[in-house]
Parts: structure tokens; C-alpha cells; sequence
């Protein structure tokens, strides 16, 4: 299982854009550091909060300041853009970054960046997989690609420079509450991001989700693999259940409120919690139902487990990006989950590891003896060499009480 961020990101209005663009190069830098292996951007243009508007440039500076962390867009919005730049913008990327880049795509979340642009919100989904089946196009055949779509058009159109990795860089749909996404990433072949695993029902009937998915790819004449799925959860780890929840109550039910809600106006996503009133919607409740992932790292453990179950397997998890508590709690919550949970789903705390603790602790006694008796061994002979050049055995060794002595 793989391991990440999803970073929208979410920053307080008001605050200063330069500062929080160096926090989340520093996030994913630690993240890094870490061991981490993906990190998503996203793409925005409106509402406040979230203020990266060019992942690809985002990425390209990230992809200096790390070494080994895959990058990704979390996500392009295709409907805003030709499928030729996105294609060649990406397959420059791939380059650059020597096969460190993901491409990640979505018809667009904030209803206001497509009001700028003109967009008729009601064709988003279907330009999106309009724009990824020419991207396609583009990155696996050699060229002469004529189309005349609803927003773009191609002719005889190629890409001089193919991705680094071939035939393509990982290409991954993002799903929300809706069958739209699971549905489009079949009809294509791509992986998904379930970029609303924490919000009211986007848990509920994941395998059925998934079968749509499948469905749909066969439809298509496609495949898919679960590996290819990754699910997206808020994630605050600490010492105690307790400590965590105290951390982010604060932060959490400020981004509820000032983003989903008055922000964006979702009220109907709160509201779909059995006999809640928006207005008491908080990260306790949300916690309870499974939403997020708080607590210990025991606890994202077994929640963890308990999602594979629900789901019947998917291939990796990406943190949401918040900034709910310190900065310095917050590192410390990815370095919790990097050291304690991360290695339980990748095969790192190795069976022989365990093993050979054990074999230690049931054979401690008889090769503490050995030990004893080698280090007994080495001060006789030292003591013996010392008295055949006539020469006087050191008081550390001869004087009483001294641990070691011949």
C-alpha cells in the first residue's frame, strides 16, 4: 500500500499566500524525508482557500527541494484547458523530474472557477472525459490525431516528446459522492482518488463503487486495478485518542464551518447526518462516523484494516492537508503515522526482525553466559601476556570488587 497528501491545500483567508505556498513546499519536503510516496496538488481559482492555481508549477519547484516523493495533481481541471498543453505541459514534467510526476485529473470542484471561465457547469464531467481520452491519445499514438470536440479541437496532432515514463505517467480520475467518477475512470482505464472518502456518505457502499468502476471498464473494453484506487482521509495522529481529538476540535470545526459551509454554502453534505442539525455538525461526529482518521497510531491501524475490509482492498491512502492544529504537532502527526502505521501495510516490519527479537529474549540467558564467558577469556589472556613480559597486571583487573577479573 502506498502512502501521501492530498493537498488542496486549505489556508485561512487573510493569511499571507507567500507563507503558506513555503509551508507546503516544507510539508512535502518532510513528507520526503519521511518516506512518503505521493503527494497530490490541487488546481484552483476561486473561494479563498485554496490558492494553488497551477499544480504543474507547484510541482516542478517541489520536485527540486525532494529526492524521492512521486508528484501529482490532485487535480488538473481538464474542462479548463486544450488536452495538448495538458499533454505536453506533463510530458515536459515527466522529464524534468526523471518519472516523478502523476497526472490527476477532474472536470473541476468550485462551481465559481467555472462561472469565470464561462463553463456550463452541466458539461464539466462529460469535457472531462472528453479531454483525457485525447490526452490519451496524445501520449500513446505517434501522431495524426484529428478531433473536433465540444470544446477543443485537434489536427493532425502529435506530441514531439513522449512522457519518460512509458507509455504514459500514472493517470488517475477524481471521484466525489457521485457514480460519475468511478464510472469515467473505467470508461478510460485510470485510477481513482476518492477525493471525499471523509465526508458524509463517502464511505457508504465503496465495493458497490468500485464494481461501477469495473463495469463500467469492461464496457469499455478496459481494465483497472485496485492498486490504482487511493482513498483520501483528514489524519491527525498523537499520543493518546484524546490528545488528537484536543488538537484539531478547534481548527477542524473552523474549516466546517468558514469553508463548507460559509463558504461554499454545502449545507445539504451536513446535514445528511441522521437528525444533525448543520449548525452542531462538528469533527466529534464526523470522527465517530468513521470520516477521519483520529487518534493514535494504533487506532490508523485498525481503521485502516477495517477500510480494506469495507472496500475489498485499494491501494493507498493520502492524508488531506490541513491545518488544524500547530505546525509542530501536525509534523509530528505524519512522522507518528511514517515511524508506526505506514509499515504494518508495506511489508517493513519484517517477520525476521520479530523473530530474531524473540530468539533473542528465549536464548538471553545462555548467550549472556558466552558473552561472559568471551569477555573472561580476553581478560586471562591479556593478564597472562602481561605477567610473561614481567610486567604488572593493571589494578582494574586484580583489585577486589572489580567486575571483570581473571
Amino acid at each position: 500500500m502506498k502512502f501521501g497528501i492530498f493537498m488542496a491545500p486549505f489556508h485561512r483567508v487573510g493569511e499571507n499566500p507567500t507563507l503558506c505556498f513555503e509551508r507546503d513546499m516544507q510539508l512535502i519536503e518532510w513528507l520526503d524525508q519521511l518516506g512518503y510516496e505521493e503527494a497530490f496538488i490541487g488546481e484552483h481559482h476561486s473561494s479563498g482557500w485554496e490558492i494553488i492555481s497551477s499544480p504543474e508549477i507547484f510541482m516542478a519547484v517541489a520536485a527540486t527541494r525532494t529526492r524521492h516523493i512521486m508528484l501529482g495533481s490532485g487535480v488538473v481541471s481538464i474542462p479548463y484547458h486544450h488536452p495538448l498543453h495538458v499533454a505536453n505541459r506533463f510530458a515536459l514534467l515527466d522529464h524534468l523530474t526523471r518519472g516523478r510526476v502523476m497526472l490527476g485529473c477532474g472536470p473541476g470542484a468550485l462551481a465559481a472557477d467555472a462561472h469565470m471561465q464561462g463553463i456550463d457547469s452541466t458539461t464539466q464531467r462529460k469535457r472531462m472525459v472528453e479531454g483525457v481520452t485525447a490526452i490519451l491519445r496524445l501520449f500513446n499514438e505517434q501522431g495524426k490525431i484529428s478531433i473536433d470536440g465540444s470544446y477543443f479541437k485537434l489536427v493532425d496532432a502529435h506530441l514531439q516528446v513522449k512522457p519518460f515514463q512509458l507509455p504514459h505517467m500514472p493517470i488517475f480520475v477524481a471521484s466525489t459522492i457521485s457514480p460519475s467518477g468511478m464510472v469515467a475512470a473505467g470508461q478510460l482505464g485510470c485510477g481513482v482518488l476518492s477525493v471525499a472518502s471523509y465526508a458524509p456518505g463517502g464511505l457508504d457502499d465503496l465495493m458497490k463503487r468500485w464494481a461501477m468502476a469495473e463495469e463500467s471498464a469492461a464496457e469499455h473494453g478496459k481494465t483497472i486495478d485496485r492498486k490504482n484506487w487511493r482513498m483520501v482521509f483528514p489524519i491527525h495522529l498523537a499520543e493518546t485518542r484524546e490528545e488528537a481529538m484536543n488538537d484539531i476540535r478547534d481548527g477542524a470545526n473552523s474549516w466546517i464551518r468558514e469553508y463548507f459551509i460559509d463558504t461554499l454554502g454545502t449545507r445539504v453534505q451536513f446535514e445528511e447526518y441522521p437528525n444533525q442539525p448543520v449548525e452542531e455538525m462538528n469533527i466529534d461526529r464526523m470522527n465517530g462516523r468513521g470520516g477521519i482518521i483520529v487518534g493514535t497510531p494504533d487506532d490508523a491501524i485498525a481503521r485502516i484494516k477495517e477500510l480494506q475490509q469495507a472496500t475489498g482492498g485499494f491501494g493507498g491512502i493520502l492524508g488531506l492537508a490541513h491545518e488544524w492544529t500547530t505546525r509542530e504537532k501536525t509534523l509530528r502527526s505524519c512522522e507518528l503515522f511514517a515511524r508506526y502505521v505506514a509499515p504494518q501495510f508495506q511489508g517493513q516490519v519484517a517477520e525476521g526482525v520479530k523473530y530474531s527479537n524473540e530468539w533473542a529474549r528465549e536464548n538471553r540467558d545462555l548467550m549472556f553466559g558466552k558473552a561472559v564467558a568471551g569477555i573472561l577469556t580476553a581478560v586471562q589472556d591479556y593478564a597472562q601476556h602481561k605477567a610473561e613480559k614481567g610486567e604488572p597486571v593493571p589494578e582494574m583487573i586484580t583489585q577486589p570488587g572489580t567486575r571483570i577479573r581473571p
